[in-house]
């Protein structure tokens, strides 16, 4: 193990936004839920967490940078992740750069650690999932550790919870396990990504700050105050879950629209219930719901369904393409542009949906007509810089090494950010 080397791993990890949602803990340290919840895994090349780990007798502490700035590695959450891959660790051999490593070499080394997010952290937009699922993914393929994704993700929840469904693609499910110890509460894959690739989901980013009230705590108290989660968990949740699979299994939007507004919705009711009440959701989140419901009671089918997380970001999923351009449209008549925001910076991700809706330049959407079917209902009122962006994306794949040096965030002489 003597001599100067640097041995790194960079992996991407996609983000992930439940349609059933996890919310309550019952064990706080070792991040065990109150029920099992699904999510939708994101399209990485539109939402990620690109880490790079490395490991070198040269370094002398553990240290970790989040989008450049170095941060504190003394949480609990980081040191759970660290030490149950560490104890996994296994012999590694790099032949190319004469490098091996005992087992037992493990627990003396020192680890650097950088980490990126192309989107905003702590806006309600699973930052932290894909942080942590990322963080375990990448240290795992350094150490050589033998575990497969499944046992990972019971590591990654120990960091955030909904990390854990970020270890795969598609559409994925997080048991909520019985075990005290935790080893039964993890992610299964219910369906990859190419099962149902008609969707196309649109995220409209109302707040890009961080929220007030943290999931973490918001979370402990709803479980000390709300009647209606112990409801919710035991009575609702389960029945749902089975419900969820069929939708997904059968691609029957009509349901899977039906299950994902009604389920974001409760789970918004019990951060009411909470005592004191928690708000996530703004004028701009409920104006957006209103919007997508009058569509949908219109046509007679659900052509969106919509979810928030604990912010008050929209997720809106649409059936299919065509869908998906008309409710650009909506969501474009309704919350343009302000007068200095280029529409190239307003919509990203997926442009070619753009292409769809008709729009190219920022004239067309000041030309866009009321939406045909609520023009006699609703005053067209436009609420113009309420959303700062809309991300095009859609259902997407698991973590991947990247194999591109260049994409790495660490210098491979130093360990130290580029």
């Amino acid at each position: 193990m003597a001599g100067k080397w640097v041995r790194m791993v960079t992996a991407q990890t996609p983000t992930n936004i439940a349609v059933i949602k996890y919310w309550g803990k019952r064990d706080e340290a070792l991040i065990l839920p109150v029920n099992d919840s699904i999510s939708v895994t994101l399209d990485p090349a539109h939402l990620c967490t690109t880490t790079t780990v490395a490991v070198s007798p040269s370094f002398d502490q553990d240290r970790m940078w989040l989008n450049g700035k170095e941060i504190s590695l003394a949480g609990g959450r980081f040191q759970s992740c660290l030490r149950e891959i560490r104890s996994r660790a296994c012999d590694v051999e790099d032949e190319e750069k004469g490098i091996k490593i005992a087992k037992k070499d493990w627990e003396n080394l020192h680890l650097h650690i950088a980490s990126y997010n192309n989107f905003p952290t702590a806006a309600g937009l699973a930052s932290s999932a894909a942080g942590f699922a990322c963080l375990v993914f990448a240290l795992a393929k350094l150490m050589n550790a033998k575990e497969d994704q499944s046992q990972l993700s019971a590591i990654a929840r120990q960091g955030s919870g909904s990390a854990c469904r970020s270890l795969y693609g598609g559409f994925v499910k997080w048991i909520m396990g019985k075990d005290e110890d935790g080893r039964d509460s993890l992610a299964v894959q219910l369906a990859d990504e190419k099962h149902w690739d008609d969707l196309v989901i649109i995220i409209a980013v109302v707040s890009s700050r961080q929220k007030e009230t943290s999931s973490t705590s918001g979370m402990r108290e709803t479980v000390e105050t709300s009647l209606l989660l112990k409801h919710r968990a035991k009575e609702i949740v389960p029945k749902r879950i089975v419900q969820m699979e069929e939708a997904i299994k059968n691609r029957d939007f009509a349901s899977f629209a039906q299950l994902t507004c009604t389920d974001s919705n409760q789970f918004h009711a019990v951060c009411l219930d909470t005592s004191p009440p928690i708000f996530y959701m703004n004028d701009t989140s409920h104006r957006i719901i209103s919007v997508v419901e009058k569509w949908n009671r219109s046509e007679g089918v659900p052509q969106v369904a919509y979810t928030f997380d604990a912010g008050p970001n929209a997720v809106m999923i649409a059936r299919d393409r065509k869908a998906a351009s008309l409710l650009l449209q909506r969501l474009l008549f309704h919350f343009p542009p302000n007068a200095d925001t280029d529409l190239n910076s307003y919509i990203i991700g997926d442009k070619s949906i753009l292409q769809d809706a008709g729009i190219q330049k920022k004239e067309d959407v000041d030309a866009l007509p009321p939406p045909s079917k609520i023009k006699d209902d609703i005053p067209s009122h436009k609420f113009r810089g309420d959303v700062s962006y809309f991300i095009c994306t859609r259902p997407g794949r698991g973590p991947v090494l990247l194999s591109d040096k260049s994409q790495a965030l660490l210098n491979p002489e130093t360990g130290l950010p580029k």
